[in-house]
């Protein structure tokens, strides 16, 4: 298969890239488009087929389900029962939709079954990128849509990184240049209480700002067999093919960095952290001063220094705060839940 990169101007949204993307959807084909968390891959969400296309690209278990993306929030009463949660989802939708908030819902039974990994819960939300709106609108359905990697790889934030993974293995990817915040979006469930199954771009404290308490589930180790409840929740997860070493404290990295033998080390950190280990002889990626670089960073940092030939990539958690929940989130599941204390 010849995967057709098609580039697309997000400040205007429209014409031949974006026809010839939703005419393969259509078709049941493959599409991976930017959102503004990071690149997605798009099928047709109502046909069970052109779904299953996901799964065999990405090599991904049919227990890790899909959020399907529409074009506005008024469109989830078509896919899911709102019932009761209806005032709760207004209120959600007008503070952060668009945007990076997916809400989990019981499903109806338009949804298929592979889409939910048989669960009776579907995962919906509005992206807040116009070419996604955009081809959206021109399919004319929801697209089903996890991140556009090989599964367990990192993220892609850019068309490239796509490419990196998928080429050869799905029919198009729309180029709009990189994505904006670059870990994927915040996942809330509203089956019962609210309960947050996944952090990202909408932070716990300021979903707390608008509805109030907002429950974190309780720790459990899910294997790729048992149906998950939402994405991303495995344990092994936006790996990259180096060894992840996270430590709980920057205050370690020297003494870490220093008792490394063989292989190649490649140091994953903030502008600061870097600077305590200037004389250590590594491979660098320089994620920045604030949370938000080091999430827009994140994972295109890890294919870098994979492509640099690292065997090692050491790194530290952040402030669990904001932002920060999110990308500590991604590091441990790239670490396979270590955290060297």
């Amino acid at each position: 298969m010849q995967t057709l990169l098609l580039p697309v101007d997000p400040a205007a949204p429209a014409g031949v890239s974006i026809a010839t993307a939703a005419d393969i959807l259509v078709r049941g084909g493959l599409v991976a488009f930017p959102t503004e968390t990071v690149y997605g891959l798009g099928a047709h969400g109502l046909l069970p087929t052109a779904v299953e296309g996901i799964f065999r690209a990405k090599q991904r278990p049919h227990s890790d389900p899909l959020i399907l993306h529409v074009g506005t929030w008024m469109d989830f009463a078509r896919y899911a029962d709102l019932g009761n949660m209806a005032p709760l989802v207004e209120q959600l939708a007008a503070a952060f939709m668009p945007g990076p908030l997916t809400l989990v819902l019981p499903r109806r039974a338009v949804v298929p079954g592979i889409v939910t990994a048989g669960g009776l819960h579907v995962a919906l939300r509005v992206p807040a990128h116009p070419v996604a709106l955009a081809l959206i609108d021109a399919t004319g359905a929801p697209l089903a849509a996890p991140s556009a990697n090989l599964f367990s790889r990192p993220s892609p934030t850019t068309a490239a990184l796509v490419l990196e993974d998928l080429d050869g293995r799905i029919d198009a990817v729309l180029d709009a240049g990189p994505t904006a915040i670059g870990v994927e979006s915040t996942i809330l469930s509203l089956s019962g209480p609210p309960t947050l199954l996944r952090p990202g771009g909408v932070a716990l404290e300021t979903l707390e700002a608008v509805v109030g308490e907002v429950l974190l589930p309780a720790e459990a180790v899910l294997t790729e067999d048992q149906p998950q409840p939402a994405p991303g929740m495995l344990l092994k997860h936006y790996s990259p093919r180096a060894r992840l070493l996270l430590l709980a404290d920057p205050a370690g990295l020297p003494a870490v960095a220093a008792a490394l033998r063989g292989g190649r080390l490649g140091l994953l950190l903030p502008s600061a952290a870097l600077q305590r280990l200037a004389g250590v002889d590594a491979e660098r990626v320089d994620l920045g001063t604030d949370a938000t670089t080091v999430a827009a960073r994140l994972f295109k940092g890890m294919r870098e220094l994979d492509r640099r030939g690292c065997t090692h990539i050491l790194t530290h958690c952040l402030p669990p705060e904001g932002l920060g929940r999110a990308i500590n989130d991604r590091l441990l599941r790239a670490a396979e839940g270590s955290v060297i204390r």
